[in-house]
C-alpha cells in the first residue's frame, strides 16, 4: 500500500509539472503570436498525430535516444550520482559506433550493426568510468568532472572526425555507415507510414525503439530484483551504512557511472547507425541536445526505468509537435523553451512533494507522541484508583 501511495504521489508530481510547463508555454505562445496561440498549443499536444501514422513513427524514432539518456541519468540518480555528462558519453559512443560501422566492413550480416552497437556501449562506459574514478579515488564531484568531459569529448570528436576517413567535407559531417551497420527496421516502417499514391512515405522508426524499451525493462529488473542493484542503491541512499555493511563504496561509484555511461553510449549508437534518417555527427561546437533532454526524461519519470519509457515518449511527442509550429509563424526553438519550463516545474514539484511528505511525517510523529502521553496519563489514573 505504501508503494502504491508513493507511486501515485510521484505520478501526480510529474503530471503537475507537465501541466504547469504547458500552461507557461501557452502564455509564451500568447505573447509571441496571440492569434495562433490556441492552434499552437493544440499542435504541440497533437504531437506526431499532426502527420498521421508517419508522425507517430517519428515520435518513436526521436524517443529512442531520449529513453536511453533518461535511463543513463535515472540510473545514476538511483545510485546517488548525478550524471550530467550523458551528452558527452552519447557523442563518444556515437563516434565509436560510426567508426565500426564505416570501417569494419568484413563483419557479416547482422553482426556488423550489433558489434557497432556494442562498441558504442563500451566507449560510453569508458567515458562514464572516468567520472566514477575521479569521484571514488580523488573525491572530485561528478557534476564538475562530467561537465568538463562533455566538452573534452565534443572537441576531441570534432578533431578526430576532421582528420580521418570518417569526414565528409562537403556536408561537414560523418559519412554514412556501411549498409550492414544500419539498424534494421524490424517491420516498423510498414506500420508507420503515409500512402502517397502507389508509394509509401515511411517514417524513420527502426528497431532502436525495441532495444531501448527492452533495456529499460532490464535496468528495472537489475535495480529492483537483484542483489547487485540493491548494493548500488544502498550506496546511493547511505554510503556510511553501506560501508559498515561491507559494500565497497568506490566499486559501487565506478560501476554505477560505467553503466550510466554505457547506456548513454548506446543512445549515441542508436542515433548514428541510422544515417538515412539524417542523423550524422556534425563537426560543430554543439553538444547533443538528447543528452540534456535525458535529464528532463529522468526527472519526470522519477528515475524509474519504466516511467522513463513513457516520459521519453512524451518529450519526443511534444518535440515532434513543436516542429510543426513554424507553419503557424512561431520560432522552432519555442518547443525547447517549453521543455525547459517542464524541467523547471518538475524540479519544483519534487521540492513541494518532499516538503509535504516531511510535514506529514511531523504530524504523524506528533500524533503518536500525544497518543503515548495520553496512554501514560490513563495508566497513572488507573493506578491511583486501584491504590
Amino acid at each position: 500500500m505504501h508503494k502504491i501511495r508513493k507511486a501515485l504521489s510521484s505520478m501526480s508530481a510529474s503530471l503537475l509539472a507537465i501541466a504547469a510547463g504547458l500552461l507557461a508555454g501557452f502564455i509564451i505562445l500568447l505573447i509571441s503570436n496571440p492569434a495562433n496561440a490556441l492552434r499552437g498549443l493544440a499542435t504541440i499536444l497533437l504531437g506526431g498525430w499532426n502527420n498521421g501514422m508517419k508522425g507517430v513513427g517519428q515520435v518513436l524514432y526521436y524517443a529512442t535516444p531520449l529513453i536511453m539518456t533518461g535511463l543513463s541519468v535515472g540510473f545514476a540518480f538511483k545510485t546517488g550520482m548525478f550524471n550530467i555528462g550523458a551528452a558527452g558519453q552519447l557523442m563518444v559512443g556515437g563516434l565509436a559506433a560510426v567508426y565500426v560501422g564505416v570501417t569494419w566492413t568484413f563483419l557479416p550480416g547482422a553482426a556488423h550493426w550489433i558489434v557497432a552497437l556494442l562498441a558504442g556501449m563500451l566507449a560510453g562506459m569508458a567515458w562514464g568510468m572516468v567520472v566514477g574514478l575521479f569521484k571514488a579515488l580523488l573525491n572530485v564531484h561528478e557534476v564538475i568532472t562530467s561537465i568538463m568531459l562533455n566538452y573534452i569529448g565534443m572537441y576531441g570528436i570534432n578533431y578526430l572526425i576532421k582528420n580521418s576517413h570518417l569526414f565528409d567535407p562537403l556536408k561537414n559531417q560523418t559519412v554514412n555507415v556501411a549498409a550492414g551497420a544500419v539498424l534494421p527496421k524490424a517491420g516498423l516502417d510498414q506500420v508507420f507510414y503515409i500512402l502517397k499514391g502507389k508509394y509509401q512515405d515511411a517514417s524513420a522508426v527502426n528497431a532502436g525503439i525495441l532495444i531501448a524499451v527492452g533495456l529499460a525493462i532490464v535496468i528495472y529488473i537489475l535495480l529492483n530484483k537483484t542483489t547487485f542493484g540493491f548494493e548500488l542503491k544502498a550506496c546511493g541512499y547511505n554510503r556510511h551504512a553501506s560501508r559498515y555493511a561491507g559494500i565497497s563504496e568506490s566499486r559501487a561509484i565506478i560501476t554505477s557511472m560505467a553503466i550510466a555511461g554505457g547506456l548513454a553510449g548506446i543512445a549515441g549508437a542508436l542515433m548514428y547507425l541510422a544515417p538515412a534518417s539524417g542523423m550524422h555527427i556534425h563537426v560543430a561546437e554543439v553538444l547533443a541536445e538528447q543528452g540534456f533532454n535525458g535529464i528532463a526524461v529522468a526527472l519526470l519519470g522519477m528515475s524509474n526505468p519504466l516511467g522513463i519509457i513513457f516520459t521519453g515518449l512524451f518529450i519526443a511527442h511534444i518535440t515532434v509537435g513543436g516542429s510543426y509550429l513554424q507553419s503557424l509563424r512561431y520560432m522552432k526553438e519555442i518547443i525547447e523553451v517549453i521543455i525547459g519550463l517542464i524541467i523547471y516545474f518538475s524540479a519544483f514539484s519534487l521540492l513541494v512533494r518532499d516538503v509535504i511528505a516531511r510535514a506529514g511525517k511531523r504530524r504523524a510523529r506528533k500524533t503518536r507522541l500525544l497518543a503515548a502521553r495520553e496512554g501514560q496519563d490513563n495508566l497513572s489514573i488507573q493506578k491511583e484508583v486501584d491504590g
